[in-house]
């Protein structure tokens, strides 16, 4: 690497991660960087225009610009940049730096057989090796589309796997409170130390999936996963449980974190957002199913143990689907695995890819999952109030899994598995919400085209002002005719449930995918800090769900949590009336 080019890399980099760096230098350089895609990357279109100075910033990379920079309006040319600028924001600004072992003072050792360190390449780029143009069959977006729908089978059914963990041990809480002598709250720690697992888990699988790939991490998760739960399902202890638990959901956010990644990784701008939405469905849907299911196998002769043994084989399956029929989606690797081959073909051991100068730096990392997403979350309104409110409604969720039996078991007087069937109203709402979703699309592709591209992310807040107004409409209607079991048929607050899980999907999945086209180059640590907080709340909110429905009446307590809706609902409202000039006075948000 020159020494200009190195210059030029560095101060790219450092206005990049400079909150002080004027709104002028981060839309310039912005082109040079990417939302990583484990931060449910949304597929922007990137400016077809780049300076050269931009273009010197790329080559310096190591990753070859094959675009003229002052005749950039071909769709070649967009396919181009939108994939140059994904892997060199892997490579500079999620977890790692070109590896530079002088930079620490220290002596190089020996080169060893009595030989001097032979010179360095003239031309170092030369032997980078890269994609033969935008049809490259290698490449993980022209993958046939019967592979991708494999790929996308196969992380579904993990994704959907994870979020089943999440749940069905609800559905074991009362049992185990009384095979273990503890109360319900401790019983439910179960569940709610499964989702600080899911907080917890992202730290270590973001990076691992951008430095080694989407399958290892994959294959890692998915077998971690399956045996904590079978822990579970043997542990004779309730410490083990806890502690299993706990581990299970760490394992488990490995499909939560590199699935939107992968899929990101095989679909181009246009249909990034349908498999998001896809994605979505399967997180959501998860949680819901479970507890259905669980309840029958509780009441059934197979006891409490088989709703972990029965997740423990899902997660073997899952195992076995991604070791056996997954494909690398990751370009950088895919380029490592080109180069060593070619390595092995011709004998030059020059040859290489640009990942391979790619090293785990720790102090970015912590930088880049700790102190910046706290501080972003302290000093950036859009980011504190779009967090506070996906995490009031993802705490919605899991309370409801206590709540609910409260409702039609106690209530209704349901047998226990009969009584989670009620959750197939909430079920068929986020599906309901996820079509609505998608068919505002079709709105967001025109406002991106007629921005040259670039993203518009207040158009993605009309979900959520929808969401808004639906959501509180639902806990209203379930609390108030679920209270009157005596004189109100079960089906009323069943029908309830539609909106509370059209309400939900609505404002979590428009949201997040709003903080990630607001924040662009530091959308992962605007969602590092959402999950962070997001994920305390999940864990926390079905802690106090039983004393809370029980002290104050379900009608009242029921109108709390409708009120703090209607209270959070103008949120979106806001962003989507004054968001524009909210991200042009912010230190992160790059105006496009």
């Amino acid at each position: 690497m020159s020494p200009k080019s190195s210059a030029d890399l560095e101060k790219a980099e450092h206005i990049l991660d400079n909150p002080s760096a004027s709104s002028d230098d981060r839309t310039r350089s912005y082109s040079d960087s990417s939302q990583s895609t484990d931060d449910f990357d949304n597929g922007a279109g990137l400016a077809p225009v780049i300076s050269p100075e931009v273009a010197a910033v790329y080559s310096s990379s190591g990753i070859p610009l094959s675009i003229s920079p002052s005749h950039p309006d071909s769709p070649d040319d967009e396919v181009a940049l939108e994939r140059v600028r994904t892997a060199l924001s892997i490579a500079n600004e999620t977890v790692g730096k070109p590896a530079d072992i002088t930079s620490s003072g220290k002596p190089l050792p020996p080169f060893g057989g009595g030989k001097n360190y032979p010179p360095v390449l003239e031309n170092p780029a030369a032997y980078v090796v890269d994609f033969d143009g935008k049809d490259d069959p290698i490449h993980p977006q022209n993958f046939p589309t019967l592979r991708k729908a494999k790929i996308m089978a196969c992380l579904g059914f993990s994704t959907t796997t994870a979020a089943w963990g999440s749940s069905i041990f609800s559905s074991a809480t009362l049992v185990i409170a009384e095979k273990f002598h503890v109360s319900d709250v401790v019983a439910i720690l179960g569940m709610s130390l499964y989702v600080l697992g899911f907080a917890s888990g992202p730290l270590v699988w973001a990076p691992f999936s951008e430095l080694s790939g989407r399958r290892k991490p994959m294959i890692c998760g998915t077998f971690g996963f399956a045996v904590f739960n079978t822990a579970v399902a043997r542990a004779y202890d309730l410490q083990t449980i806890m502690i299993c638990r706990f581990f299970a959901g760490f394992f488990g956010a490995a499909s939560l974190t590199v699935v939107p990644a992968a899929f990101s990784d095989i679909f181009g701008n246009r249909w990034r957002g349908t498999a998001m939405v896809i994605f979505s469905a399967g997180v959501f849907a998860g949680p819901l199913i479970a507890p259905v299911v669980g309840g029958f196998i509780v009441e059934s002769y197979l006891g409490w143990r088989w709703t972990e043994y029965l997740t423990a084989i899902m997660g073997y399956f899952s195992f076995i689907l991604v070791f056996f029929f997954i494909d690398e989606t990751y370009a950088p690797t895919v380029l490592c695995e080109k180069a060593k081959v070619l390595r092995r073909l011709t004998g030059n051991w020059s040859i290489h890819a640009a990942q391979d100068e790619v090293e785990l730096d720790f102090k970015e990392l912590i930088e880049k999952n700790f102190t910046r997403p706290v501080r972003m979350l302290l000093t950036e309104p859009i980011l504190m109030l779009i967090t506070i409110y996906t995490a009031f409604v993802y705490g919605i969720l899991y309370l409801l899994l206590e709540s609910y039996p409260i409702i039609f078991i106690q209530g209704y007087g349901m047998s226990y598995s009969v009584g989670m069937l009620p959750y197939i109203g909430m079920l068929v709402g986020e599906f309901a919400g996820c079509g609505i979703v998608l068919s505002l699309e079709p709105r967001v592709l025109r406002a991106i085209a007629a921005n040259r591209g670039l993203p518009v992310p207040e158009m993605r807040l009309e979900g959520a002002m929808i969401g808004g107004v639906v959501f509180p409409i639902g806990m209203f209607w379930l609390t108030w005719t679920g209270n009157y079991h005596e004189t109100v048929h079960w089906m009323a607050p069943t029908a309830a449930g539609v909106f509370i899980g059209a309400g939900i999907i609505l404002i979590f999945l428009t949201c997040l995918t709003y903080l990630v086209e607001a924040y662009l180059m530091f959308a992962a640590s605007a969602v590092a800090a959402n999950t962070m907080v997001r994920s305390g709340v999940g864990a926390g909110f079905p802690l106090f769900a039983a004393a809370m429905f029980h002290n104050l009446g379900i009608n009242w307590a029921g109108t709390l949590l409708g009120c703090l809706g209607v209270v959070l609902a103008p949120v979106p409202v806001l962003f989507y009336i004054y968001g524009h000039r909210l991200r042009k006075a912010s230190k992160y948000a790059p105006m496009l």
